[in-house]
């Protein structure tokens, strides 16, 4: 008996994904729970599993297309059933898309105007509810914008992150606009002389255009609403690595003998971080308004580099850890974020990020807020340096740490506090590894 392969809901928010990648084509026989493609949402990327084993009859999706959750995306022929057909025989996939839960309208043309509070809403995002994600009412919260005047372009008129920029940055040209006018002259000075218009730039030689991934543009996205967020101030401190480093290095071979994987530095880094937090709580806060939100437990993202981008895995309650918990929780966490296995609740939730070009020999960088945190911190290579030492050059194990912080919350003294504290706990590193 045929099976339906649905997109599935990879979280209580989550309307809509996109297939980034088939692992298997049309007329190969696929295995139950094994991977059959890849998806992409607003909140993570995954791996989705086979829900039966038999021949994939027909693919309904193709890559990189988007489609509400339960929309069948694939057919899987039982393994007792027909041959399949000779499409699928011939690895050929069948582009047929499913039928729409229901037809949208045309979308209006694009005016120059932008809908206000005292026009009617222009487009299905009219409802008494504008259908968003929390981040999208997050955004539309911090810049006063009411969701029924914002038209949705994602499936049955949900309005996107990029929908709700664009809303954001039309009204704020027009406002510009109408500012300008008000302060023009009445009496106009003569027309200057019309110069001929450049024509535009363009490249010279081959290109190649390749379209961004999912992730890509929502990586752009997050970025650019966060830029435009917080007000980001940056801070570097030089901190000395040598007692973190005699820790590993003498204690590394019988850590991964006992555990089973790797000693790194980063729960080091997670360690001192969440010490920090516990004396300065204003770095573990978000900004809600003219409120600012204190969070009680700690939960710690960590930035891990895939080939297609970035993702951000979040160990949660970090504090209530011992040193051990968290080089688990960071073991567990990166393994599954390169393996396409995180669940949405492993990337939600953080309430402060570590990042770590370093590991890639960056000597510091100056990372943007992973919105709706306030800082994040940023760690650069760990390398031996001449530094000065009781009126004395000695060689020392050396990184800088660097902290973006939001200014609207947190002043200069305060962010150089916690690195202070940051500094301190690591250069007089006393924890037991083992």
């Amino acid at each position: 008996m045929p099976t339906n392969v649905i997109m599935p809901q990879m979280g209580e928010s989550v309307a809509e994904g996109t297939i980034t990648k088939w692992l298997r084509k049309a007329g190969e026989h696929v295995g139950r729970d094994e991977p059959l493609f890849e998806i992409s949402t607003d909140k993570v990327d995954a791996e989705i599993p086979s829900p039966a084993a038999g021949i994939l009859s027909q693919i309904l999706v193709k890559e990189n297309e988007t489609v509400a959750v339960n929309t069948v995306v694939a057919v899987i022929d039982g393994e007792g059933d027909a041959v399949a057909a000779p499409a699928a025989e011939a690895g050929v996939e069948v582009a047929a898309p499913p039928a729409p839960a229901a037809a949208l309208p045309p979308a209006p043309a694009a005016t120059a105007s932008v809908p206000t509070a005292a026009g009617g809403p222009t487009a299905p995002a009219a409802a008494a509810e504008a259908r968003s994600s929390p981040l999208v009412r997050r955004i539309a919260h911090d810049y006063h914008v009411d969701l029924t005047q914002v038209r949705g372009t994602g499936l049955g008129g949900r309005i996107s992150k990029k929908d709700i920029l664009t809303y954001v940055e039309q009204r704020q040209s027009a406002a510009a606009g109408r500012t300008a006018a008000a302060r023009e002259p009445l009496v106009q000075p003569p027309p200057a002389t019309v110069q001929p218009t450049p024509s535009p730039s363009t490249l010279a030689g081959p290109t190649q255009v390749v379209p961004m991934t999912p992730m890509r543009r929502q990586i752009a996205e997050h970025m650019v609403a966060s830029k435009r967020t917080s007000a980001h101030v940056y801070t570097v401190f030089e901190v000395e690595m040598s007692k973190v480093v005699e820790a590993r290095e003498r204690q590394r071979d019988e850590f991964e003998r006992r555990y089973g994987f790797r000693l790194t530095y980063t729960p080091f880094l997670v360690r001192a971080a969440v010490e920090a937090i516990k004396q300065i709580p204003v770095i573990n806060s978000s900004v809600d308004g003219t409120n600012l939100i204190y969070k009680r437990n700690v939960n710690v993202g960590i930035a891990v580099a895939l080939e297609t981008g970035l993702i951000v895995p979040v160990i949660k309650r970090a504090d209530e850890k011992n040193f051990l918990g968290i080089a688990q929780a960071v073991q567990d966490l990166a393994e599954r974020a390169r393996n396409k296995r995180l669940s949405v609740e492993d990337v939600q939730g953080g309430t402060f990020t570590i990042t770590n070009p370093g590991s890639f020999g960056g000597l510091f960088g100056l990372p943007i807020i992973n919105q709706p945190q306030v800082a994040i911190l940023g760690v650069g290579a760990i390398e031996k340096r001449p530094v000065v030492r009781d009126d004395a050059i000695a060689i020392r194990s050396m990184a800088y740490l660097s902290l973006s912080y939001d200014h609207r919350v947190i002043d200069g003294a305060v962010a150089e506090k916690f690195l202070g504290h940051i500094k301190q706990t690591l250069e007089n590193w006393e924890e037991a590894v083992l």
